[in-house]
């Protein structure tokens, strides 16, 4: 069973950058489909970014597209998410999410993925 292990979160001051992390452990995670996912305070769970299993598909929300870029290391069963110019609206905990499936439309629904992570904690400050 894959366990994903997010890292990376922390406070950062608007128009900075950060990188996530999330950490596959238990089997290869070269075949998963992997999303990102965020959830402000008050506010529903939304989709972020997702990557196909190979890497070479990426998808984006408008409200992140040119800001974050996500990315993958298979090698080390780890996804990343880098956000630069960062805003205070960005603050939430953000999730990783994965699915085991070598499909490459875009998946950005809580339902179409089948294993989290615990979340990381982003504040972004003004």
């Amino acid at each position: 069973q894959v366990q994903l292990v997010e890292s990376g979160g922390g406070l950062v001051q608007a128009g900075g950058s950060l990188r996530l992390s999330c950490a596959a452990s238990g089997r290869t995670f070269s075949q998963y489909y992997t999303g990102w996912f965020r959830q402000a305070p008050g506010k529903e769970r939304e989709f972020v970014a997702a990557i196909s299993w190979s890497g070479g598909i990426t998808y984006y929300a408008e409200s992140v597209r040119g800001r974050f870029t996500i990315s993958r290391d298979n090698s080390k069963n780890t996804v990343y998410l880098q956000m630069n110019s960062l805003k205070p609206e960005d603050t939430a905990v953000y999730y990783c999410a994965a699915d085991r499936t070598t499909q490459q439309y875009m998946r950005r629904y809580e339902y179409e993925y089948t294993l989290w992570g615990q979340g990381t904690q982003v504040i972004v400050s003004s």
